[in-house]
């Protein structure tokens, strides 16, 4: 399906991988609708830092995925549904649960009833690569079960299962995309790579991390994008789950040594308890299968781990002041 022209909500638009998603939507030349989160600060979070002439050309709007009415409103008339907006951090689940639960499963069921109703013709639901918890086998094929290690990851399996019970009872043109460890410019602090890098490139001698021994599967921003750009174009996509993963895996220890080599940074690590997930709670491995995305919608990643991360790092050397680096962003 070609996307230019076609006219395309965004949930979650204003945050990290949705603005850049918007910004490849505009490229290709999709109408791009954009709902940012309302906030008495008139703020459209990094939709504010992108290219003004672009921004132009986007129609953002303001609300909360809560409201059902709202909902209803700003779908009229789109073909095609982008559902990113969620509450994510994981330690932040473990104080609010009951939020992520209002947000991430009751506001999905708020898009999707909306976007049936309306009549759309593809919706792209965003899971995550924490409903699997700790790999029991790997690479993590979409077979995988779903192992429910913190009430973030509870509550993304339960916006799934609604997506798919949507596909399953109303034939709704659903997709669920699982995005692995997406990173690069412009992600929260609460993340680990931002972490480390905020706090190096602010001079710090003494870097506080959690846990060291945990592997995950990192991927490129674009790399992301550039999935979800494939799965709303193919046709074979509905009613699958679909991983996006590098297909290789790092500790978080093995980063540590990385970024020191590409920042020619001299530090010490120091580990804060406050960072340590509860020990049930702490996913140990996750490493992608992305045999699926290559055979039905032709993806794999074009950027390597170590090329988005060098422009990841060049990215924070000029943004540094946007970021708290000695603030523990929860």
């Amino acid at each position: 399906m070609d996307l230019k022209n076609k006219k395309i909500l965004v949930t979650g638009a204003d945050g990290f991988i949705g603005s850049h998603l918007v910004e490849k939507l505009l490229e290709i030349g999709a109408k791009v609708k954009a709902l940012s989160y309302y906030n008495s600060f008139n703020s459209w979070g990094w939709l504010d830092t992108i290219d003004k002439e672009k921004l132009k050309k986007i129609d953002v709007v303001c609300g909360d995925i809560k409201d059902a009415h709202f909902i209803k409103e700003i779908m009229k008339d789109v073909d095609i549904v982008f559902h990113l907006a969620a509450l994510i951090a994981i330690p932040y689940s473990y104080i609010s649960p009951d939020s992520y639960i209002q947000t991430n499963v009751a506001g999905t069921l708020n898009i999707i009833q909306a976007a049936r109703e309306s009549g759309i013709i593809k919706f792209i639901h965003t899971s995550t690569s924490e409903v699997y918890g700790t790999a029991q086998y790997v690479p993590i094929d979409e077979k995988h079960p779903l192992q429910p290690q913190s009430p973030y990851s509870a509550s993304k399996i339960g916006a799934d299962m609604i997506a798919l019970s949507f596909y399953n009872s109303f034939n709704t043109p659903i997709t669920i995309i699982r995005p692995f460890n997406t990173f690069g410019p412009r992600q929260s602090s609460r993340a680990v790579i931002p972490a480390l890098i905020t706090q190096i490139l602010n001079g710090n001698k003494n870097i506080k991390l959690g846990n060291l021994t945990p592997r995950r599967d990192f991927n490129y921003v674009k790399n992301t994008v550039d999935g979800f750009i494939k799965i709303a174009q193919s046709e074979k996509s509905v009613g699958e789950i679909i991983n996006i993963g590098s297909g290789e895996e790092i500790s978080i220890g093995e980063l540590v040594e990385i970024l020191r080599n590409i920042t020619g940074r001299d530090f010490k690590i120091i580990t804060d308890e406050v960072r340590i997930r509860p020990e049930k709670s702490e996913v140990e491995r996750l490493l992608a299968s992305n045999e699926k995305a290559l055979n039905i919608i032709g993806w794999r990643p074009a950027y390597t781990f170590e090329e988005g991360l060098k422009e990841t790092v060049k990215w924070f050397e000029k943004n540094i002041a946007k970021y708290k680096a000695d603030l523990y962003n929860v």
